[in-house]
């Protein structure tokens, strides 16, 4: 079973962050919205540095030696531009080392309200046995997730994939968890219950990327 993450029902700094990024009048100061996205970003590395495997080793300090135990897989960071990079950034603050992955996903209209999800670029070291964190705030309807993991998949077999966002949709848990690999884990800060026709998760907090970066024409 693909494991799911819902830190609202956690009592922690988490809900601060979660609560400033949703709030309409905070979201007001772009800088302030993406240094809580970097927080939350960070905050997912560190729990998700409890789950890697450790190992000790030696270091020589000035005054003798010291074991420390530390982590031994190698990690990718990965995100979907632009409303990602915050969050990005906040993880690759933690795993400093780390290399790192991006991919360019739009939505292409179609009638109505419809549209499809469609991959323009793609950088990425291979995959293969290493540890892969992608993030997106907003995991609405889970087709870009999902589609994106897709065009990864071609740089190799990821020992673990760990999805970090900050709200989720219900309904984008549940259709991402269907089309990701089992070793796959989530980590979310808020689940919320409805969306709407055009892909918007209420009440959410309306387009990340915009509140980040401004309005794109």
């Amino acid at each position: 079973m693909t494991p799911t993450n819902d830190y609202s029902k956690t009592p922690s700094v988490l809900n601060r962050y979660i609560a400033e990024i949703r709030d309409a009048q905070t979201q007001k100061d772009p800088l302030r919205f993406r240094i809580n996205l970097e927080r939350i970003g960070s905050f997912f590395a560190i729990e998700i540095s409890k789950t890697l495997d450790y190992q000790a080793r030696e270091v020589v300090t000035p005054l003798g030696t010291a074991e420390v135990n530390d982590f031994t897989d190698e990690i990718v960071v990965g995100t979907i531009l632009r409303a990602g990079l915050p969050m990005h950034k906040g993880v690759l603050d933690v795993f400093d080392r780390a290399e790192n992955a991006f991919v360019s996903a739009y939505r292409k209209s179609k009638k109505g309200d419809a549209f499809e999800i469609q991959v323009e670029y793609m950088s990425s070291p291979d995959l293969t046995d290493k540890v892969l964190i992608l993030t997106d705030p907003m995991l609405a309807t889970g087709a870009s997730m999902a589609l994106v993991y897709k065009s990864l998949a071609l740089r190799g077999r990821p020992k673990h994939i760990h999805v970090v966002a900050a709200i989720a949709s219900v309904e984008g848990v549940r259709y991402t968890k269907k089309h990701m690999p089992k070793n796959t884990t989530f980590w979310v800060g808020a689940v919320d219950d409805e969306l709407t026709a055009q892909a918007y998760i209420v009440p959410g907090l309306g387009d990340a990327g915009d509140l980040a970066y401004g309005k794109k024409s």
